[in-house]
């Protein structure tokens, strides 16, 4: 067996839940296993905000119960897995990562989070992000930035910090983060994980605190693709609270777990993905362009596109973000300024200082991008792309206004909702991870995840665990 000589923090999903179906495997001896490598190494990674010992445990119990009763509800069962702290969870405070809600109580649970729970997931704890899901790493919020797995000097990505340390580490089997211009699939590709970011409605958002309504998404983190695909089929859906959710029916993403990509057309918008740009790491670059390569390998089909609202689609997703983000907040920003981290509380700020008609133009582009992408998908299958611009920076001389400067390899994704997916693809000289990003046609999960899939089963880099 694959997992032979794995130690139990090192399992994936489909692994542990093989092992648990069968009975060869204890959820309560699992869930201990994830709570005692969180001892060992939460000194060092700052991941968690809430560690929920004896709730989790007490769940580890139950699910062994039904297990053992023949009550198996499916690959999720008796999995520990880790939520963003902005997903609300009945009677468990859920700071957003801020001062603001430090002690903030829910009293019902996201739909997410009960999906989830439905489908027998162990909920280990809370973990870290960046305030608000926008500013960070900030040391004026009241809370630790996470750090990388791969090189504790350095960030693990935004904002889903916390979600990528946890898993990267292998102190969660898999994580939910939220993404509304790349905080899904940008902290997976700093920390060698994958990153699921679905379509727009695809999952609720419900009880899921807002950044930018029209733009945010909900998805899982996670070592495998495989596992990804499980996480979403638990919480993908239909939810009424979610006036935005799609009807669309959900299908069984597991046939899509296949290894064929033969005949496929990747679109490669070369422009502004590939071409040199100071905003770009060149060996982030090349090493995608090497992952592509294999693609072409496995049967694909290479063909160079152009999407030249790919030129404005970082200033629309900005200004369509702050400019939400400050209706949501402005209460507190006006009464409670002060406990605000420094960064995120001048960028909400930039949203009250926009106009209407700035608002609408970004809107206007948004809708070009949108068109476009939709017209180039007539011709090719999917896009593939770097995810990231760069690799983990240091924290030491970390700059967070470059943050917004320059390129984003993962908003085009956000502003059009299409489904999007990072994968790694490989380490610079240095070690540090880089992700490969595939996206698709609206709804088209099934093909993102065959596709990444694919590439994952031929590449393999998600053997590689980090030494910490």
């Amino acid at each position: 067996m694959a997992q032979a000589n794995k130690k139990l923090h090192e399992l994936t999903i489909r692994e542990a839940g093989e092992l648990l179906k069968d009975g060869d495997l204890s959820p309560v001896e699992l869930t201990q296993a994830f709570f005692n490598r969180i001892d060992q190494t939460e000194d060092r990674l700052h991941s968690f905000i809430t560690l929920l010992q004896d709730r989790a445990m007490g769940e580890a119990r139950k699910s062994e119960a039904e297990i053992r009763s023949g009550n198996y509800k499916g690959p999720m069962h008796g999995i520990p897995i880790v939520l963003k702290d902005l997903y609300d969870t009945a009677g468990i405070r859920t700071t957003s990562g801020s001062q603001v809600d430090f002690d903030r109580v829910p009293t019902t649970d996201s739909t997410a989070t009960s999906r989830l729970a439905d489908a027998g997931a162990v909920l280990l704890g809370k973990v870290t992000m960046h305030e608000f899901a926008l500013g960070g790493p900030d040391w004026t919020t009241p809370f630790e930035p996470a750090c990388n797995p791969w090189n504790l000097n350095h960030i693990t990505g935004g904002s889903s910090s916390g979600t990528a340390s946890a898993v990267a580490s292998g102190q969660a089997m898999g994580g939910l983060g939220s993404c509304t211009g790349g905080s899904i699939r940008g902290p997976a590709s700093l920390c060698g994980i994958v990153g699921l970011k679905p379509t727009y409605g695809r999952v609720s958002r419900a009880g899921v605190v807002t950044l930018s309504w029209s733009q945010d998404h909900v998805g899982p983190l996670t070592y495998t693709v495989e596992d990804s695909a499980y996480m979403l089929q638990a919480i993908a859906g239909h939810d009424p609270k979610d006036p935005t959710s799609s009807r669309a029916v959900v299908p069984d993403y597991s046939i899509s777990l296949r290894e064929d990509i033969k005949g496929k057309v990747f679109g490669l918008p070369r422009h502004y993905f590939f071409d040199e740009d100071p905003s770009v790491d060149a060996e982030t670059v090349a090493v995608v362009e090497k992952a592509v390569a294999e693609l072409e390998s496995l049967g694909a089909k290479i063909e160079e596109i152009e999407l030249p609202s790919l030129d404005y689609i970082r200033a629309a997703n900005t200004i369509i973000m702050v400019c939400e983000a400050y209706a949501f907040h402005e209460p507190n920003l006006k009464s409670r300024p002060q406990e605000f981290g420094e960064i995120v509380r001048a960028r909400f700020r930039i949203g009250g200082m926009l106009s209407a008609g700035d608002y609408l133009q970004a809107q206007r582009c948004r809708q070009w991008s949108k068109r476009e992408f939709a017209e180039a998908l007539q011709k090719v299958d999917f896009f593939v792309t770097p995810t990231m611009t760069q690799p983990a920076a240091a924290f030491e001389g970390y700059d967070p206004i470059a943050t917004i400067q320059g390129k984003s390899f993962t908003a085009p994704f956000n502003v059009t909702g299409l489904p999007a997916i990072s994968v790694p693809c490989g380490f610079t000289q240095s070690g540090l991870p880089v992700g490969m990003q595939i996206a698709g046609k609206a709804f088209d999960e099934p093909g993102v995840i065959q596709a990444a899939y694919s590439y994952q089963q031929h590449a393999r880099w998600y053997e590689q665990r980090p030494n910490i």
